[in-house]
């Protein structure tokens, strides 16, 4: 009579292509999503000196609207990051420029240090800070060989000053507490200080000043040359070197 009945083959295949149009809008948004930054997977391998609240901040400003974000954030050693993201573990790294690695793409930068000082000491009256000014005062520094160490002897043996390193460390942040303490100083890199200086309450103990001669920390953006970035990645590698570049600038 002019109708159409179906056979029972067209249940399972409606309820087949519904469950398949469900999908498909469900893609539809998912890929929305990820074009906005939405939603995916970050993995992020920092080195100690960013690790306590620079990189914390940063992906916390990252991430507050985008609750469809997951983040992996890791703090290990400079060569432990290198392979990490040489081998596709994590999309980025930060940590001290490693040697030219064809697996790694890298964006590098040169952080000049400063000399960090209590806000009492009469060196804090000065605009910057000499070997001269510190010639045979007690130094904290990092550990014999390390480019930092060697290019603050370097500094101190052509001004004719004399270097006293008092506490040897393995990243600066110790270091800070016992310039603190009035026990030294410390020539120390700008996202040490910089973390130092964004986390005090109140009127902050110490201060800073740039060293004269430069004396830098090389530290790089790490990515695989293997495979290609997220977008998610690409937008986070661009807010950590801007990051870096204004804290750079943050002391001198």
């Amino acid at each position: 009579k002019g109708r159409l009945l179906h056979k029972p083959e067209a249940n399972h295949f409606f309820e087949e292509a519904e469950a398949l149009l469900d999908r498909l809008e469900q893609v539809s948004h998912t890929m929305k999503d990820l074009a906005g930054l939405k939603e995916g997977q970050l993995k992020i391998a920092c080195m100690p000196a960013s690790a306590q609240f620079i990189m914390p901040r940063l992906v916390a400003d990252f991430v507050r609207d985008k609750p469809q974000v997951k983040v992996s954030l890791m703090m290990r050693a400079s060569s432990v990051i290198e392979e990490w993201v040489a081998s596709h573990q994590y999309d980025i790294g930060l940590s001290e420029t490693p040697t030219p690695n064809n697996s790694l793409k890298m964006t590098n930068f040169e952080l000049n240090c400063v000399c960090a000082m209590r806000h009492d000491d009469p060196l804090a009256e000065q605009s910057v800070i000499t070997p001269e000014d510190l010639s045979d005062k007690p130094m904290a520094t990092l550990q014999e060989g390390h480019p930092t160490l060697v290019a603050t002897r370097r500094a101190f043996s052509t001004a004719g000053a004399s270097l006293n390193p008092r506490f040897e460390l393995r990243n600066f942040q110790p270091g800070l507490k016992l310039v603190e303490e009035k026990l030294c100083y410390c020539i120390c890199d700008p996202m040490t200080a910089s973390s130092y200086m964004d986390y005090q309450k109140g009127e902050p103990t110490l201060v800073f000043r740039p060293f004269i001669p430069r004396v830098s920390l090389s530290v790089s953006i790490l990515q695989s040359s293997q495979r290609p970035t997220s977008l998610l990645a690409e937008v986070f590698r661009d807010i950590l070197a801007e990051s870096l570049i204004q804290m750079n600038h943050q002391f001198h």
